[in-house]
């Protein structure tokens, strides 16, 4: 794919490879009509001739499109090359991912609540579009030279809104088709980062982003993972079966920074609905069939509980 560099695909100049994930390889390029810097996020030909994949590249083409929000990297369009593999046009980021800046290790408190407060602003203008991201982790942020905040790489998202029984059965192929013969074989996500649901393969909704949310919280301000292992086994087994090292909390931390960690990093997703703080201002309880108070409740209960600062 390197040999792209140089080349041009339709009325854009290719310059520089970004980086690549398990949905594409991201370059640098230029806009020759608009003027502008851009990202082009390629299918690989090898990718594109696999049906499923090519379904979930154009997937989030139309789910990035349904979204419109500061702290999500915008797509412009998508095209095809001459080959008629398609390629998507996305808003050209400058700055670090968190994963770069957790490079260094935890961020100052209020810097790493801001940013947090950003990812759950994101987060919510998703799900209150019924998608939920399912890969939320430090490298899908970016935070600009001027501090803007950047979730990225919807590839993985889910569309909650109701679907056919065929369009649910070729979905779970895809899923199934993406991690053939791995270890993460019928799970989606990147491990260290996913909910137990994600793992046992069921039920994931916007508690998974939730559960993805205060692992990257705590990373913030710790400047370890939530969840460690040597390897995506032993990192996959404490998510379901260890907790986070609480102690690893700044000794300043406040308690109700203890309280939102705790309540998104529950387990059970089903357990009293604990991924959100009590002050949820909850209208109704919790049935087995999961929440039951107000979707809009609830984020803002996320939204407002990163507002905080500390002296």
């Amino acid at each position: 794919m390197d040999s792209l560099i140089g080349t041009t695909l339709a009325h854009y100049q290719i310059t520089e490879n970004l980086g690549a994930g398990g949905m594409g390889v991201v370059y640098g390029a230029r806009d020759t009509k608009l003027d502008r810097n851009v990202a082009l996020k390629i299918l690989p030909e090898t990718l594109a001739a696999d049906p499923d994949r090519l379904q979930r590249f154009r997937r989030e083409a139309r789910l990035l499109a349904s979204l419109n929000h500061p702290n999500i990297g915008r797509i412009y369009g998508i095209a095809e090359q001459a080959s008629g593999t398609p390629f998507l046009v996305l808003e050209r980021l400058e700055g670090e991912s968190l994963a770069s800046l957790l490079g260094s290790g935890p961020l100052p408190l209020n810097e790493a609540l801001r940013i947090a407060r950003s990812i759950a602003l994101a987060l919510e203008a998703a799900h209150e579009q019924g998608i939920v991201h399912r890969d939320l982790k430090p490298g899908n942020v970016m935070v600009s030279p001027s501090g803007v905040v950047k979730v990225l790489d919807f590839g993985l998202a889910r569309s909650m809104a109701p679907q056919s029984p065929t369009t649910d059965i070729a979905a779970n192929a895809t899923t199934r088709t993406h991690f053939t013969q791995t270890l993460h074989d019928h799970m989606v996500g990147t491990p260290g980062y996913m909910s137990p649901e994600q793992i046992r393969v069921g039920g994931e909704d916007e508690r998974t982003d939730i559960f993805a949310f205060g692992c990257v919280l705590f990373e913030l301000v710790t400047g370890v993972r939530a969840f460690q292992g040597a390897n995506a086994a032993e990192e996959t087994a404490a998510i379901l079966y260890r907790d986070p090292d609480w102690t690893a909390l700044p000794s300043h931390a406040p308690p109700k920074l203890h309280d939102l960690l705790r309540s998104c990093l529950e387990k059970d997703p089903e357990r009293g609905c604990e991924r959100w703080p009590k002050r949820a201002g909850r209208s109704r309880p919790c049935s087995p069939d999961g929440p039951r108070w107000s979707s809009r409740s609830r984020r803002k209960a996320l939204r407002s509980a990163t507002t905080f600062r500390c002296s």
